[in-house]
């Protein structure tokens, strides 16, 4: 398929790595300019393009970015084809991005952003840390391999979202409509966790909407504590241990 990846992070830049490992044809863009993209992510194949360009003539756009982001990417999806599946991995976090009102009156983060953009999405890649995602992959099949949710209110979009998650080494579940998406948010059981697909469903389940804001913050407090920053992310081992205590 024909990708286009809107951020260069850790989430972003891991896809890169995994979907061209995939077979897939991949352009990237970031906010600054395709000449500030680090040679690292392009060493493989991928394209570093601008914004604009990685929207268009592509399969699927991928957005990795800050949610904050969100309203100024969402102009270039005015000329996106209807067909273009439309996938976002990002997480809503009010010191970080500024507090938005439809959010914190309780509309998911997955509908505030299908809005901002004008088109259906599927949310994949949200609820596993960077480190995770880039360590941990295995093939499919593999014993204790990782599973992450997937939301998506359209077939076409859950159908693909779930077939480029397997490809990147996960399990993906379906967790539900976009109105479900609550549940894989920041301070749910299966945020952050390392679950499999075993585990998974039960950790949806048991998520509880009017805990998940006040989880999210204690999770920041620890990790800004241990780091020192909100910019830098803990190891993987560190972080698991304590969403697993905070969110379980």
């Amino acid at each position: 398929m024909k990708i286009g990846i809107l951020g260069t992070g850790h989430i972003g830049a891991t896809l890169v790595t995994k979907l061209i490992a995939g077979g897939h044809e991949v352009k990237v863009a970031n906010s600054r300019g395709p000449e500030t993209i680090d040679v690292e992510i392009l060493r493989n194949g991928a394209r570093a393009v601008t914004a604009a360009d990685a929207v268009t003539g592509v399969d699927v756009v991928i957005m990795s970015t800050p949610l904050g982001a969100i309203p100024r990417i969402a102009p270039l999806f005015s000329d996106v084809p209807v067909e273009t599946i439309v996938i976002d991995t990002s997480n809503y976090y009010p010191k970080r991005d500024g507090e938005i009102a439809a959010i914190e009156a309780g509309q998911t983060e997955s509908e505030w952003v299908a809005a901002q953009i004008g088109r259906p999405i599927a949310k994949a890649w949200n609820a596993i840390t960077s480190a995770s995602f880039a360590e941990k992959g295995a093939p499919p099949g593999a014993a204790d391999r990782l599973a992450i949710p997937v939301a998506a209110d359209g077939d076409r979009e859950r159908d693909v979202a779930m077939m480029l998650v397997d490809e990147t080494g996960l399990d993906p579940i379906y967790s539900g409509t976009l109105a479900e998406s609550w549940r894989q948010q920041p301070g749910s059981p299966c945020y952050c966790t390392d679950l499999t697909r075993e585990e998974m469903p039960a950790a949806l389940a048991s998520a509880e909407r009017a805990r998940l804001p006040r989880r999210r913050e204690l999770a920041i407090e620890a990790i800004m504590e241990r780091v020192g920053d909100s910019t830098t992310n803990p190891d993987s081992d560190y972080a698991v241990r304590l969403t697993r205590a905070l969110f379980m």
